[in-house]
């Protein structure tokens, strides 16, 4: 795929353009006159990280759209019934953070979940590690990710729990469907080489876990 920015900007220069997007991000969370505008973009947000991510994707062929849409669809659907019947996830409930929604789902979410998983492969795999070890070890990174993305969620109006903690099914869930989405990408033996993934992972989680300790140090 050869949209801008690719074969325009070195990769380097991308590179810090996320760290340099995400600094802001964080920023613009943390300072309360601007909260609410940096909620109202946050779908932006991930539709670009998700764009720079699927321009530096090596090779695109029905088998990879195939299951980069198969991944997409079936993360909206246990969304879907999750957040409809309280039966995947535990009882929660979507904000407006993540834009659009179909029966209280957003369209983005499925998005998420691919970006997750492909990230997460695809930082393993650049270890050489053997497919089994990177399918049983990449949804641990995404629970990772998932452990601290649960504790600021709220306070970006993405979904928000009934209970006053967040509930041990959730996780194992997330697990379960991670272990399903990176057997997807290694039993289809998708190539997930991508100079982006590491940079946009991690930008994310630090993000993240910025806003965790400063909501925490508020509270």
């Amino acid at each position: 795929m050869n949209l801008y920015p690719k074969n325009k900007i070195s990769v380097f220069e991308v590179k810090k353009f996320i760290i340099i997007f995400y600094i802001v991000g964080t920023l613009g969370f943390l300072i309360p006159f601007t909260k609410d505008f940096f909620i109202a973009i946050t779908p932006f947000a991930l539709i670009l990280s998700t764009y720079l991510l699927a321009l530096y994707h090596e090779k695109y062929t029905k088998k990879t759209i195939f299951v980069f849409l198969l991944i997409y669809l079936l993360g909206f659907l246990v969304e879907l019934i999750g957040v409809n019947t309280g039966l995947i996830f535990g009882n929660y409930k979507y904000g407006s953070g993540l834009g659009l929604k179909i029966y209280e789902t957003p369209l983005l979410i499925g998005i998420n979940w691919l970006f997750l998983a492909y990230t997460s492969v695809s930082i393993l795999s650049s270890y050489k590690l053997n497919s089994i070890l990177t399918v049983i070890f990449a949804p641990f990174l995404m629970l990772i990710y998932d452990f601290v993305l649960e504790q600021v969620a709220p306070k970006m109006d993405m979904w928000d729990w009934q209970s006053s903690s967040v509930p041990i099914s959730n996780y194992i869930a997330w697990y379960l469907i991670a272990l399903v989405f990176a057997g997807f990408l290694k039993v289809f033996r998708i190539n997930t080489e991508n100079p982006m993934s590491k940079i946009l992972l991690l930008s994310q989680f630090v993000f993240l876990f910025f806003l965790m300790l400063f909501f925490k140090i508020q509270a």
